[in-house]
């Protein structure tokens, strides 16, 4: 692959990141007598039980119980994953300009090679915390959880990760996690 080709993947996955990350984590739903979660929908959430990464997935019945709790369950770690992304494109960003700043260039190839490591870390932390059936429709909503403090232990552990990136990330989680939400700390 050729320096500008290069260049151009990097450029279009910057491109395609930054759309992602201000995206406005918001429901309409209003489905009556749902848990506010279920209205809510997927979220960045931070209050009293930590700094959240929420991701609400839903299945219409399916004919099997199980069958229909686990492909919302699998949705809804599917969101976390979705907004987990958006805050390691912040991540990556905000390590990119601080290797900027302190003049430490990185070649694009390197930066390539750090961002996909960045996006191959283990969401394994992410669990269901909670399910609701709503008995009109029988669609079932599972809520899936991965807290910010998981992630500092996650990124810690992943060892393919360049090791200036894994530091920056799990020293800077809860600012990256404000930025990532769309709030400044």
């Amino acid at each position: 692959m050729t320096m500008q080709r290069r260049i151009l993947v990097l450029v279009l996955a910057a491109a395609l990141a930054a759309c992602a990350g201000r995206t406005k984590l918001e429901s309409d739903l209003k489905v009556r007598g749902a848990p506010e979660w279920v209205n809510k929908g997927t979220a960045y959430v931070d209050d009293k039980g930590g700094r959240l990464f929420h991701g609400v997935g839903s299945a219409a019945p399916a004919g099997d119980d199980a069958l229909q709790r686990a492909i919302a369950d699998d949705r809804a770690r599917a969101e976390v994953a979705r907004i987990f992304s958006a805050y390691l494109d912040v991540a990556t960003r905000d390590y990119q300009a601080a290797t900027r700043a302190n003049e430490n260039k990185a070649s694009e190839e390197a930066l390539s090679r750090r961002i996909h490591a960045v996006t191959r870390v283990n969401l394994a932390g992410a669990r269901i915390v909670a399910r609701w059936l709503d008995v009109r429709t029988r669609t079932v909503y599972s809520i899936a959880e991965l807290d910010v403090n998981q992630v500092r232990d996650i990124v810690a552990a992943t060892r393919e990760m360049n090791a200036e990136l894994r530091e920056h990330i799990t020293a800077n989680a809860d600012n990256l996690f404000d930025r990532a939400a769309g709030r400044s700390r």
